[in-house]
């Protein structure tokens, strides 16, 4: 992210997520999968933490300053270590595995003040499936548009559109929009933005 390697973040979805989290006017928030903290700072102005399960990524975040920065997995975050309300809890391209993501998807009510929302943009399912049978399924992983230096990509969960938005409504989530940012050029959706409110 800091080299600003892809394509598709430049130019829509970084943005897109600002956009999203802006909209909703929150005073707190939590970045779930922060990586080196790039949109807590995109965020600034908001009282913000940001979590990742990779020490090193932490490391970075907390050297580049602007926020609250703290190694957690999922598996903690989903058990309640971090002990915290905010207004928007925010997962960007963080949400990959299956058990983890339906674990802290489930756990996402409790990390929110009242009228507060989970945020999560992903790759959108009719992008991302690409040739493979549009159902739900792990794939082989890829770091594509990325450099020379990130290999073995590990291997990722695809859900379809109708999975998100009941893994949202079992989780106790009210979907209140879903946004498809679109690529300039080709018109196509690059990403989709999932809003779900605390019910």
């Amino acid at each position: 992210m800091r080299g600003g390697e892809i394509e598709s973040r430049k130019l829509v979805t970084d943005q897109a997520i600002v956009n999203a989290v802006r909209g909703r006017s929150p005073r707190t928030g939590i970045d779930i999968g922060c990586g080196e903290g790039w949109l807590i700072r995109a965020l600034d102005g908001i009282e913000m933490i940001g979590v990742d399960a990779v020490p090193g990524l932490v490391d970075m975040a907390n050297a580049a300053g602007g926020g609250d920065f703290r190694v957690m997995s999922y598996e903690e975050l989903g058990a309640g270590r971090l002990n915290a309300s905010v207004d928007v809890a925010i997962c960007n391209f963080s949400l990959i595995g299956k058990e983890s993501v339906e674990g802290l998807l489930r756990a996402a009510p409790s990390l929110l003040n009242h009228g507060g929302a989970l945020i999560v943009q992903t790759l959108h399912p009719h992008l991302a499936c690409g040739d493979a049978p549009y159902q739900d399924g792990w794939r082989e992983g890829s770091w594509s548009g990325f450099s020379t230096d990130f290999t073995d990509a590990p291997p990722w969960y695809f859900r379809t559109l109708e999975t998100w938005v009941r893994l949202f409504s079992e989780s106790g989530l009210r979907l209140v929009e879903m946004r498809e940012p679109l690529h300039p050029a080709t018109g196509k959706p690059v990403s989709v933005i999932f809003i779900g409110e605390r019910k």
